[in-house]
């Protein structure tokens, strides 16, 4: 790791709020033109690191009390000290999202320089592991998950849906399929959850309606854990899709039907 801590940029300790521990980090951008000859020259991302602090001090309307980020990565490799650990950011978009998570910042922006080196990815990470190892969850997140904003711009982005890999290294453990159990299913397909005494929800319904709606055949508002009249009728539009029907596409799920589903949509199906 490559720091460049507070004290060798000039800086006093940090005045931001304590924050021991978050869900994970969540990965910025500059967000304005940032120039490509940060690419030759080091002393130009001290630089450019430095005026984001003085930008931030003066910007009355945020009122940040330091720099907003817990530290920046520049495309040479360097991990530069911002909050820094044990400090809650002033980046996310609300205090709300500022206590859910930590804040690395790319030296990229939307004009010029806008595709993260090798190198910045590497001290992202080992931004994000530093952050770990003090506090920070294992969730990592763009700054849009969760506010309206191209933060962290296009390539930060994908690469932080990749799961945000170490260059070069191996790529990251998947995550566990879900699995949905065909009875329960079919238990809330051919229970009407209005009725007393049923169920609020069903588990797997809503991993069932999430693929539905991925299809197109079930309206985003209507995947609420209910396996009611809308979804029995997506259902069995997929069922159709699946070259069922007659009886066999009536709506309630049947193993080959959901298992085609699960292929498609990333879950798994036991009896």
């Amino acid at each position: 790791m490559k720091l460049v801590t507070r004290a060798q940029l000039g800086w006093p300790a940090s005045a931001a709020p304590t924050q021991t521990s978050t869900e994970g980090v969540k990965v910025h951008y500059e967000g304005a033109p940032v120039s490509l000859r940060l690419l030759e020259d080091h002393g130009l991302c001290i630089a450019k690191w430095k005026k984001i602090r003085v930008d931030h001090l003066a910007n009355k309307k945020e009122n940040y009390s330091d720099i907003a980020y817990n530290y920046g990565a520049c495309p040479h490799g360097h991990l530069l000290e911002g909050r820094g650990l044990g400090k809650r950011t002033g980046a996310n978009g609300n205090q709300d999202l500022n206590r859910g998570h930590y804040a690395i910042m790319g030296l990229v922006g939307d004009e010029g320089l806008t595709k993260p080196t090798d190198a910045m990815l590497g001290a992202i990470r080992d931004g994000i592991e530093l952050l770990r190892k003090h506090g920070a969850g294992i969730e990592i997140k763009g700054h849009r998950d969760g506010l309206a904003t191209e933060c962290p711009g296009r390539h930060l982005y994908a690469w932080v849906k990749e799961g945000a890999p170490r260059p070069g290294g191996s790529p990251p453990d998947p995550a566990p399929r879900p699995v949905v159990d065909v009875s329960k299913v079919v238990a809330a397909a051919l229970n009407d959850p209005a009725a007393p005494g049923a169920p609020v929800s069903y588990p797997g319904v809503k991993i069932v309606e999430k693929a539905l709606v991925a299809e197109g055949l079930l309206g985003p508002s209507l995947a609420d854990g209910h396996f009611g009249t809308s979804t029995v009728e997506a259902y069995a539009a997929w069922q159709r899709r699946c070259g069922l029907t007659g009886d066999d596409a009536d709506g309630i799920p049947g193993r080959a039907s959901l298992e085609t589903l699960g292929r498609e949509h990333g879950f798994d199906v036991k009896p």
